[in-house]
């Protein structure tokens, strides 16, 4: 108990954050909110396209308390952007590098940089940048992404996805920290790999039950609450790792050109005739009562495969309409397979029973093999076979099924053998 009040005594002392600025050569002044911790360890933590929220301040608070300091760059405000994934490509390297510089100096610490989702990317561009502009000097103690989006752009269904080329040009130390329910979980085989191609010492840690930005969605589900509050702790826990392979100096590589920039905008979700191979991949899988599917016995058919989650809400919102469209066709050769990645049957059948309420077949990925083998980078995302068997539309995201277009699109597919 006693234990107990010292903590909270410390988070209330702590929760004092000094707001100062650092002036760069540019004459951009940077806003830092600084979280004072006696230890030698600083992080400096930079933004994603979500923007500020409530809990980066929370957690920064308790990890002041723990000993570790927190400066939050509040970099989109320093060059006027809002917050989104687009912006983050317009922050300078050169400029974030000389902020590093300065938060080194300034603090005589260990820096180690952090950022999530898209702000992996300004992270791994300005940590090289700095590695180049400043070599020879106190080298980083490493990076912590959580729940990083390291590809050019999600990628047409059935495509292979592209990582920026900052991937393989980062030598430094790195600590992921991934939830399990996300499409970058299923990511991660390629990733580290990539990561490591320069030198870089990767270490990965894996949250069970959690989705992406489980530290500040709204609808975060008790698991995530938890999660949210065990954060500093796995933070710290990194922070060790990380500085067990930080001693050597790092030099970057020239050998590196960036990518060009993804242009703004979403793409429309619509269904569009497929570009890939048209061959579908091995999918054969159970369903709810064990009964096995092989894809190709539906041969002669017209079958939308659809691979979706529970956690996924886009994936939620288009499933009555994926309803009302096989009660459409019924009676025709139409079939709907559902796909659901990697959860437990019970809970699966939980949300069926509690959340919705369809009939056609899902279908369980217990180890993510077929959606791994179907390339699938965004949820929900879907394929419409023809009769011949081959793939003849895709789309990523969720869409409305039951409107003309689509019971077009399926009505002539039907009509063709």
């Amino acid at each position: 108990m006693l234990k107990y009040v010292l903590v909270l005594l410390l988070t209330l002392f702590s929760s004092t954050v000094v707001v100062a600025d650092i002036l760069l050569e540019s004459d951009v002044e940077v806003p830092i909110d600084r979280y004072s911790g006696t230890g030698q360890d600083l992080v400096l933590w930079l933004p994603s396209e979500a923007g500020d929220h409530e809990t980066y301040r929370t957690t920064a608070q308790a990890l002041a308390a723990q000993g570790t300091e927190v400066w939050f760059a509040d970099l989109l405000s320093a060059w006027f952007l809002s917050a989104a994934g687009s912006s983050l490509e317009n922050l300078p390297p050169d400029a974030i590098a000389e902020l590093i510089e300065k938060t080194l100096q300034q603090s005589g610490k260990r820096v180690y940089l952090m950022a999530s989702g898209r702000g992996a990317i300004p992270l791994l561009r300005a940590a090289r940048q700095w590695q180049l502009k400043y070599p020879g000097q106190q080298p980083l103690a490493g990076v912590i992404l959580v729940s990083p989006n390291l590809f050019v752009r999600t990628p047409e269904p059935g495509m292979d996805g592209e990582l920026l080329p900052i991937v393989s040009a980062t030598n430094l130390p790195v600590y992921i920290i991934q939830p399990d329910k996300s499409p970058w979980y299923w990511q991660l085989k390629r990733t580290v790999p990539a990561l490591e191609i320069s030198g870089s010492t990767v270490f990965a840690r894996y949250l069970e039950n959690v989705r992406d930005r489980f530290y500040y969605r709204p609808d975060a589900t008790p698991a995530e609450q938890a999660r949210s509050n065990q954060l500093p702790g796995i933070i710290v826990s990194g922070l060790k790792l990380l500085k067990s392979s930080a001693q050597q100096e790092r030099r970057a590589s020239h050998n590196y050109t960036r990518a060009a920039p993804v242009a703004e905008g979403k793409p429309e979700r619509s269904l569009r005739p497929y570009r890939g191979r048209p061959q579908p991949p091995l999918l054969n899988l159970p369903d709810l009562d064990n009964q096995q599917h092989n894809l190709a016995d539906y041969r002669g058919q017209v079958v939308l495969v659809n691979f979706w989650a529970s956690w996924c809400p886009p994936c939620v919102h288009e499933m009555p309409s994926m309803q009302n469209l096989q009660d459409h066709f019924a009676g025709q050769p139409f079939t709907i397979l559902a796909v659901n990645m990697a959860e437990e049957p019970t809970a699966i059948k939980r949300f069926l029973r509690d959340d919705v309420k369809v009939s056609f077949t899902i279908l369980q990925d217990a180890d993510g093999s077929t959606l791994n083998r179907w390339k699938v980078f965004a949820y929900p995302t879907s394929y419409l076979i023809g009769r011949d068997g081959t793939i003849k539309y895709a789309l990523f995201g969720a869409i409305d099924w039951d409107t003309p277009d689509v019971m077009s699109i399926v009505n002539n597919l039907l009509a063709n053998q």
